[in-house]
C-alpha cells in the first residue's frame, strides 16, 4: 500500500468514534519503533515531521525511510504529514518532496491573515492531492518552533471555526480547548473543554478536529529520566483517561511528541547509567527503540482506540 493522505482515515474514525495517532519522527529508531507498534496493533498511522525534524534529519533521508516503512508494512495505511508548517514555501516543499498532508499553522495571525495564509495552501496542496490540516486558537508551551506564553493561549471559538473551515476549504482543523506543547503542560489540575468541543463538532460534524499538545507526559517515563539524571521536575501532560474521552466524543487525531522524547531519552539513560562503558549505539538506541514501540503501542490500543481498524 503506497502512502495514503488521512482523508480515508478521518472519516472511517469519526463514523466509529475512534482517534488516530501522529507521531513525530525525527530519525529511523524512532520511525521502525511507531511502525511496529502499527503493525502490532493493526492501526492506521500517521507519521509526522516538524520542520525542525525535516532541519536534523534533512527531507531526502526523512522520505527515504519512510518510503522503507511503507514497504515493511504494507497493509498498514500510513500517512506522511508537516507538523505546524510556519509558512506557504515550507508547505510548498514538503508537497512537492512526496508528503500526503501538511499542516499551515497561521493562529499567530489575526483571523483574516490566518485565513488567507491558509487558503493559499489549501489551493496548492489540492491541486496536488495533499490535505491540509489548519489551525485555530493559540496553544500555550514550547516545542521545536512553536513558542507561546499561557496569557497569550486562547481558546478556538466555534462559531470562527465555522467561518474559517468555509472560507479555507482546508479538510481538518487543530483546535485549543486546554492543551498545550512540551512537557510541562499543566500546574493544577488537567482539564479539557469538552464544551468547546462538542459545540465545534455541532457546527462543521464533517471536519475531522485535530489535538495538538496531547502527550501524557506518561509519569514512569519521567522518573526514569530524573532516575537516571535528567532534571525534569513536575512534568504533567493530559491523562490517558481525558484523551480516551477526547477520541470518542469527536477527535479524530491527536498528536504525539514528548512521550516519544521522554521514551527514547529514559531507555538511553539507563544504559548509559547501568553501562558506562557501552559505547556502541545500536546498544542504547535498540532499547530506546522497543520503549517507544511500547509507548505507541499503548496509544493506539487503550487510549486512541484505533487497534484492528485497517
Amino acid at each position: 500500500m503506497p502512502l495514503v493522505t488521512t482523508k480515508e482515515m478521518f472519516k472511517q474514525s469519526m463514523k466509529e468514534h475512534y482517534a488516530i495517532g501522529a507521531f513525530n519522527v525525527n530519525n529511523m529508531e524512532i520511525i521502525q519503533g511507531i511502525i511496529d507498534a502499527a503493525k502490532q496493533e493493526n492501526s492506521p498511522v500517521i507519521l509526522q515531521a516538524s520542520s525542525g525534524a525535516i532541519k536534523y534529519a534533512r527531507i531526502n533521508y526523512l522520505m527515504k525511510m519512510i518510503e522503507a516503512a511503507v514497504e515493511e508494512a504494507p497493509n498498514i495505511p500510513i500517512a506522511i504529514h508537516l507538523d505546524h508548517g510556519a509558512d506557504f514555501e515550507t508547505c510548498k516543499m514538503c508537497i512537492d518532496a512526496g508528503f500526503t498532508s501538511v499542516m499551515i499553522d497561521g493562529s499567530k495571525y489575526d483571523f483574516e491573515e490566518n485565513v488567507a495564509l491558509t487558503k493559499k495552501v489549501v489551493d496548492y496542496a489540492h491541486a496536488n492531492g495533499v490535505v491540509v490540516e489548519a489551525e485555530l486558537g493559540k496553544l500555550a508551551g514550547v516545542e521545536d518552533d512553536v513558542n507561546v506564553s499561557e496569557s497569550d493561549a486562547i481558546y478556538t471559538d466555534p462559531l470562527q471555526a465555522k467561518e474559517f473551515v468555509e472560507k479555507t476549504g482546508c479538510d481538518s482543523l487543530a483546535i485549543a480547548i486546554g492543551t498545550s506543547h512540551g512537557a510541562y503542560k499543566f500546574k493544577g489540575e488537567a482539564k479539557l473543554r469538552f464544551d468547546i468541543l462538542a459545540k465545534i463538532k455541532e457546527l462543521i460534524p464533517n471536519t475531522p478536529i485535530v489535538l495538538h499538545g496531547a502527550s501524557t507526559v506518561i509519569p514512569e517515563l519521567v522518573q526514569m529520566c530524573n532516575k537516571y539524571g535528567a532534571d525534569i521536575p513536575g512534568a504533567k501532560g493530559v491523562p490517558d483517561a481525558i484523551l480516551h474521552e477526547a477520541s470518542l466524543k469527536g477527535v479524530s487525531k491527536i498528536n504525539v511528541d514528548t512521550d516519544l522524547r521522554l521514551a527514547m531519552t529514559a531507555q538511553i539513560r539507563k544504559v548509559f547509567a547501568e553501562e558506562p562503558s557501552t559505547f556502541d549505539p545500536r546498544k542504547y538506541l535498540q532499547p530506546a527503540r522497543e520503549e517507544i514501540k511500547e509507548t505507541v503501542a499503548h496509544k493506539i490500543k487503550e487510549v486512541f482506540g484505533s487497534s484492528n481498524r485497517v
